[in-house]
Protein backbone atom coordinates (compact mmCIF):
# COMPACT_ATOMS: atom_id res chain seq x y z
CA UNK A 1 0.00 0.00 0.00
CA UNK A 2 3.04 2.16 0.51
CA UNK A 3 3.17 3.57 -3.34
CA UNK A 4 -0.03 4.24 -3.79
CA UNK A 5 -0.38 6.24 -0.01
CA UNK A 6 2.48 8.07 -1.49
CA UNK A 7 0.64 9.10 -4.35
CA UNK A 8 -2.03 10.20 -2.72
CA UNK A 9 -0.11 12.08 0.45
CA UNK A 10 2.10 13.69 -3.07
CA UNK A 11 -1.18 14.65 -5.21
CA UNK A 12 -4.06 15.48 -2.68
CA UNK A 13 -3.15 15.54 0.85
CA UNK A 14 0.40 17.73 0.12
CA UNK A 15 -0.81 20.36 -2.16
CA UNK A 16 -4.07 20.99 0.72
CA UNK A 17 -1.29 21.19 3.53
CA UNK A 18 0.47 23.69 1.55
CA UNK A 19 -2.67 25.43 0.52
CA UNK A 20 -4.04 25.48 4.26
CA UNK A 21 -0.38 26.79 5.33
CA UNK A 22 -0.18 29.56 2.48
CA UNK A 23 -3.73 30.50 3.89
CA UNK A 24 -2.24 32.08 7.00
CA UNK A 25 0.28 33.66 5.47
CA UNK A 26 0.62 37.36 3.40
CA UNK A 27 2.54 36.33 0.36
CA UNK A 28 2.02 38.11 -2.88
CA UNK A 29 3.92 36.46 -6.05
CA UNK A 30 6.98 38.77 -7.29
CA UNK A 31 6.48 40.72 -4.03
CA UNK A 32 8.67 40.32 -0.37
CA UNK A 33 8.73 37.13 1.40
CA UNK A 34 5.89 36.13 2.87
CA UNK A 35 4.67 36.80 6.42
CA UNK A 36 2.99 35.11 9.00
CA UNK A 37 -0.46 36.67 9.77
CA UNK A 38 -2.63 33.83 10.88
CA UNK A 39 -6.54 34.20 10.43
CA UNK A 40 -5.80 37.57 8.74
CA UNK A 41 -6.78 36.30 5.45
CA UNK A 42 -10.35 34.86 6.66
CA UNK A 43 -11.12 37.74 8.25
CA UNK A 44 -10.97 40.04 5.25
CA UNK A 45 -13.22 38.06 3.59
CA UNK A 46 -16.12 39.22 5.57
CA UNK A 47 -15.50 42.65 4.50
CA UNK A 48 -14.52 41.63 0.96
CA UNK A 49 -17.85 43.19 -0.74
CA UNK A 50 -16.71 41.53 -4.03
CA UNK A 51 -15.91 38.21 -2.51
CA UNK A 52 -19.26 38.28 -0.83
CA UNK A 53 -20.98 39.01 -4.17
CA UNK A 54 -18.81 36.38 -5.84
CA UNK A 55 -20.39 34.19 -3.25
CA UNK A 56 -24.58 34.60 -3.51
CA UNK A 57 -23.85 34.47 -6.98
CA UNK A 58 -22.28 30.98 -7.23
CA UNK A 59 -25.10 30.06 -4.45
CA UNK A 60 -27.62 31.47 -7.61
CA UNK A 61 -26.08 30.09 -10.53
CA UNK A 62 -25.45 26.25 -8.84
CA UNK A 63 -28.86 26.72 -7.62
CA UNK A 64 -30.34 27.35 -11.27
CA UNK A 65 -27.85 25.06 -12.42
CA UNK A 66 -29.14 21.77 -10.04
CA UNK A 67 -32.82 22.20 -10.55
CA UNK A 68 -32.68 22.90 -13.95
CA UNK A 69 -31.67 20.16 -14.98
CA UNK A 70 -32.97 17.47 -12.43
CA UNK A 71 -36.65 19.09 -13.51
CA UNK A 72 -36.22 18.49 -17.34
CA UNK A 73 -33.80 15.35 -17.29
CA UNK A 74 -36.40 13.52 -14.78
CA UNK A 75 -39.28 14.54 -17.31
CA UNK A 76 -36.91 13.39 -20.36
CA UNK A 77 -36.18 10.21 -18.27
CA UNK A 78 -39.87 9.58 -17.59
CA UNK A 79 -40.48 10.06 -21.24
CA UNK A 80 -37.38 7.87 -22.61
CA UNK A 81 -39.15 4.72 -20.43
CA UNK A 82 -41.34 4.25 -22.51
CA UNK A 83 -41.38 2.27 -25.61
CA UNK A 84 -40.81 5.09 -28.56
CA UNK A 85 -39.81 3.92 -31.92
CA UNK A 86 -36.16 4.52 -32.12
CA UNK A 87 -35.58 4.87 -28.87
CA UNK A 88 -32.23 4.04 -28.59
CA UNK A 89 -31.51 6.13 -31.17
CA UNK A 90 -33.10 9.27 -29.56
CA UNK A 91 -31.32 8.29 -26.04
CA UNK A 92 -27.92 8.87 -28.60
CA UNK A 93 -29.06 12.15 -29.47
CA UNK A 94 -29.96 13.21 -26.49
CA UNK A 95 -26.95 12.62 -24.52
CA UNK A 96 -24.19 14.25 -27.32
CA UNK A 97 -23.75 17.41 -25.19
CA UNK A 98 -21.88 15.86 -22.56
CA UNK A 99 -19.62 14.55 -24.38
CA UNK A 100 -18.47 18.04 -26.08
CA UNK A 101 -15.73 19.62 -24.67
CA UNK A 102 -16.22 22.57 -22.40
CA UNK A 103 -14.46 25.28 -24.00
CA UNK A 104 -16.21 24.17 -27.43
CA UNK A 105 -19.11 24.55 -26.09
CA UNK A 106 -18.08 28.15 -24.90
CA UNK A 107 -17.31 29.04 -28.45
CA UNK A 108 -20.35 27.79 -30.44
CA UNK A 109 -22.84 29.13 -27.75
CA UNK A 110 -21.04 32.58 -27.63
CA UNK A 111 -21.61 32.98 -31.13
CA UNK A 112 -25.45 31.30 -30.25
CA UNK A 113 -25.45 34.33 -27.72
CA UNK A 114 -24.12 37.23 -29.83
CA UNK A 115 -27.47 40.37 -29.63
CA UNK A 116 -26.91 40.71 -33.51
CA UNK A 117 -25.76 37.40 -35.77
CA UNK A 118 -26.96 34.89 -32.95
CA UNK A 119 -29.54 31.92 -33.75
CA UNK A 120 -31.28 32.97 -30.43
CA UNK A 121 -32.49 36.42 -31.31
CA UNK A 122 -33.27 34.94 -35.22
CA UNK A 123 -35.26 32.32 -33.26
CA UNK A 124 -36.98 34.84 -30.71
CA UNK A 125 -37.60 37.29 -33.91
CA UNK A 126 -39.46 34.23 -35.49
CA UNK A 127 -42.01 34.16 -32.92
CA UNK A 128 -41.95 38.06 -32.57
CA UNK A 129 -39.93 38.50 -29.43
CA UNK A 130 -37.82 41.27 -28.26
CA UNK A 131 -33.99 40.40 -29.01
CA UNK A 132 -32.08 39.68 -25.91
CA UNK A 133 -28.86 40.67 -24.67
CA UNK A 134 -28.05 37.11 -23.53
CA UNK A 135 -24.45 37.36 -21.80
CA UNK A 136 -24.36 40.78 -22.33
CA UNK A 137 -25.81 41.95 -19.38
CA UNK A 138 -26.24 42.15 -15.80
CA UNK A 139 -29.46 41.16 -15.73
CA UNK A 140 -29.32 37.60 -18.19
CA UNK A 141 -26.06 36.98 -17.54
CA UNK A 142 -26.28 34.38 -15.05
CA UNK A 143 -29.68 32.91 -16.80
CA UNK A 144 -27.96 32.51 -19.69
CA UNK A 145 -24.90 30.79 -18.34
CA UNK A 146 -27.62 28.63 -16.21
CA UNK A 147 -29.02 27.74 -19.93
CA UNK A 148 -26.15 26.26 -21.07
CA UNK A 149 -25.41 24.07 -18.01
CA UNK A 150 -28.83 22.77 -18.53
CA UNK A 151 -28.22 22.00 -21.63
CA UNK A 152 -25.18 19.98 -21.11
CA UNK A 153 -25.79 18.29 -18.23
CA UNK A 154 -29.51 17.45 -18.91
CA UNK A 155 -28.88 14.38 -20.21
CA UNK A 156 -26.61 13.19 -17.07
CA UNK A 157 -29.34 13.47 -14.75
CA UNK A 158 -31.37 11.92 -17.30
CA UNK A 159 -29.38 8.29 -17.07
CA UNK A 160 -29.36 8.68 -13.27
CA UNK A 161 -32.94 9.03 -13.07
CA UNK A 162 -33.55 6.26 -16.27
CA UNK A 163 -31.53 3.96 -13.91
CA UNK A 164 -34.11 4.45 -11.15
CA UNK A 165 -36.95 3.94 -12.58
CA UNK A 166 -35.51 0.03 -14.22
CA UNK A 167 -35.46 -0.61 -10.53
CA UNK A 168 -38.19 0.32 -9.30
CA UNK A 169 -40.85 -2.79 -8.58
CA UNK A 170 -43.74 -3.12 -10.42
CA UNK A 171 -46.08 -4.67 -7.75
CA UNK A 172 -46.83 -1.25 -6.19
CA UNK A 173 -47.96 0.10 -9.75
CA UNK A 174 -50.07 -2.92 -10.30
CA UNK A 175 -52.32 -2.62 -6.75
CA UNK A 176 -52.25 1.36 -7.72
CA UNK A 177 -54.15 0.58 -10.91
CA UNK A 178 -56.61 -1.69 -9.27
CA UNK A 179 -57.25 0.76 -6.64
CA UNK A 180 -58.18 3.64 -9.44
CA UNK A 181 -55.09 5.95 -9.10
CA UNK A 182 -54.40 8.14 -11.78
CA UNK A 183 -50.74 8.10 -13.76
CA UNK A 184 -50.34 11.77 -11.61
CA UNK A 185 -51.43 9.76 -8.52
CA UNK A 186 -49.14 7.09 -9.42
CA UNK A 187 -45.85 9.55 -9.84
CA UNK A 188 -46.74 11.20 -6.77
CA UNK A 189 -47.03 8.35 -4.78
CA UNK A 190 -45.16 5.66 -6.18
CA UNK A 191 -42.35 6.62 -8.61
CA UNK A 192 -41.30 9.84 -7.29
CA UNK A 193 -40.59 8.26 -3.20
CA UNK A 194 -38.87 5.37 -4.53
CA UNK A 195 -36.31 7.26 -7.18
CA UNK A 196 -35.82 10.19 -4.75
CA UNK A 197 -32.39 8.29 -3.64
CA UNK A 198 -31.36 8.35 -7.56
CA UNK A 199 -32.62 12.35 -7.39
CA UNK A 200 -30.29 13.06 -4.62
CA UNK A 201 -27.36 11.65 -6.39
CA UNK A 202 -28.00 13.41 -9.57
CA UNK A 203 -28.55 16.55 -7.09
CA UNK A 204 -25.33 16.13 -5.40
CA UNK A 205 -23.22 15.28 -8.99
CA UNK A 206 -24.91 18.35 -10.19
CA UNK A 207 -23.91 21.36 -7.41
CA UNK A 208 -20.59 19.85 -7.23
CA UNK A 209 -20.14 20.42 -10.25
CA UNK A 210 -21.95 23.52 -10.69
CA UNK A 211 -20.15 24.93 -7.56
CA UNK A 212 -16.86 24.28 -8.99
CA UNK A 213 -17.61 25.59 -12.43
CA UNK A 214 -14.88 27.48 -14.42
CA UNK A 215 -14.37 26.58 -18.14
CA UNK A 216 -17.63 27.78 -19.53
CA UNK A 217 -18.33 30.96 -17.29
CA UNK A 218 -14.43 31.92 -18.35
CA UNK A 219 -14.47 31.20 -21.97
CA UNK A 220 -17.97 32.66 -22.11
CA UNK A 221 -17.66 35.38 -19.94
CA UNK A 222 -14.70 35.90 -18.25
CA UNK A 223 -16.99 36.87 -14.68
CA UNK A 224 -18.06 39.96 -17.07
CA UNK A 225 -19.71 42.20 -17.80
CA UNK A 226 -18.11 43.83 -14.93
CA UNK A 227 -18.36 41.33 -12.30
CA UNK A 228 -21.82 40.13 -13.02
CA UNK A 229 -20.99 36.87 -13.65
CA UNK A 230 -17.57 36.32 -11.50
CA UNK A 231 -18.73 33.30 -8.77
CA UNK A 232 -16.15 32.38 -6.36
CA UNK A 233 -13.75 30.20 -8.66
CA UNK A 234 -13.14 33.11 -10.87
CA UNK A 235 -12.85 35.52 -8.49
CA UNK A 236 -10.03 33.31 -6.77
CA UNK A 237 -8.61 32.92 -9.88
CA UNK A 238 -8.29 36.79 -10.44
CA UNK A 239 -6.78 37.21 -6.71
CA UNK A 240 -4.67 34.21 -7.30
CA UNK A 241 -3.51 34.71 -10.83
CA UNK A 242 -4.14 38.28 -11.66
CA UNK A 243 -3.76 39.93 -8.19
CA UNK A 244 -0.50 37.67 -7.34
CA UNK A 245 -2.11 37.50 -3.87
CA UNK A 246 -1.59 33.70 -3.45
CA UNK A 247 -2.09 33.72 0.71
CA UNK A 248 -5.34 35.62 0.21
CA UNK A 249 -6.45 33.60 -2.65
CA UNK A 250 -5.69 30.29 -0.48
CA UNK A 251 -7.96 31.77 1.78
CA UNK A 252 -10.82 32.00 -0.65
CA UNK A 253 -10.01 28.44 -2.09
CA UNK A 254 -10.16 26.77 1.84
CA UNK A 255 -13.25 28.71 2.48
CA UNK A 256 -14.75 27.32 -0.94
CA UNK A 257 -14.04 23.56 0.00
CA UNK A 258 -15.51 23.80 3.16
CA UNK A 259 -18.98 25.20 1.36
CA UNK A 260 -18.87 22.46 -0.75
CA UNK A 261 -18.14 19.65 2.01
CA UNK A 262 -20.79 21.48 4.24
CA UNK A 263 -23.51 20.88 1.11
CA UNK A 264 -22.37 17.73 -0.04
CA UNK A 265 -22.98 16.27 3.75
CA UNK A 266 -25.99 17.71 3.91
CA UNK A 267 -27.13 15.78 0.58
CA UNK A 268 -25.86 12.75 1.74
CA UNK A 269 -27.83 12.60 4.73
CA UNK A 270 -30.69 13.56 3.06
CA UNK A 271 -29.62 10.79 0.35
CA UNK A 272 -29.61 8.16 3.51
CA UNK A 273 -32.97 8.84 4.60
CA UNK A 274 -34.51 9.10 1.47
CA UNK A 275 -32.84 5.53 0.91
CA UNK A 276 -34.56 3.96 3.73
CA UNK A 277 -37.99 5.75 3.18
CA UNK A 278 -37.68 4.00 -0.86
CA UNK A 279 -36.67 0.81 1.01
CA UNK A 280 -39.90 0.84 3.13
CA UNK A 281 -42.24 1.70 -0.34
CA UNK A 282 -40.36 -1.15 -1.91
Amino acid sequence: MLPALAVVGGVIILPWVFTLWMSVNEWRIGGAAHRFVGLENFARLLGDARFLDSLWRTLLYTGLSVVAPLVLGTLAALLFEKKLPMRGLLRGIFVMPMMATPVAIALVWTMMFHPQLGVLNFLLSLIGLEPQDWVFSPATVIPSLVLVETWQWTPLVMLIVLGGLASLPQDPYESAQIDGASAWQRFRYLTLPMISPFLLVAVTIRMIDALKSFDIIYAITQGGPGTASETINLYLYTVAFTYYEVGYGSAIALVFFALIIALSMLLLHLRQKSALLAGGLK
